[in-house]
């Protein structure tokens, strides 16, 4: 009703561009569960700046914010066909065990995510050409 993309379901298209983000790593969720690792997400933010419509094409735009100890922070830029912002948003991550007790990231996940970090002195998105 209203024309316009339900609120509740932007947490699934971050979900599912995270997924993404991971295959274009090189890596999926599966290889890093069939490690015993995953990712659960602790905390999330969205602010919506303009209503994504019912035929609107959306891109999300993500990068690791952080990546540091057990923590893995994602941010979000979800836009539409004439590149207009819609919605910002966050997500924070704990790396944990299957069984959901904290670990630190894989050293091999925080090489992969190093060249996407911002700059400690700089809250520029990398560029993704």
């Amino acid at each position: 009703m209203g024309n316009h993309v339900y609120y509740g379901r932007y947490l699934g298209l971050l979900e599912a561009a995270r997924g993404e983000f991971f295959r274009h790593l090189g890596f999926t969720f599966q290889h890093w569960q069939d490690r015993q690792t995953i990712f659960p997400v602790v905390e999330c933010r969205l602010r919506y700046r303009a209503p994504a419509r019912y035929d609107d094409l959306l891109a999300i735009e993500l990068y690791p914010s952080l990546a540091r100890g057990v923590r893995l922070n994602f941010a979000y830029h979800v836009l539409n066909q004439q590149q207009q912002l819609l919605t910002e948003g966050e997500t924070c991550h704990v790396c944990t065990s299957l069984d959901e007790k904290p670990k630190r990231l894989p050293r091999e996940l925080e090489a992969l995510l190093a060249p996407w970090l911002p700059a400690a002195d700089s809250a520029t998105v990398p560029n993704t050409g």
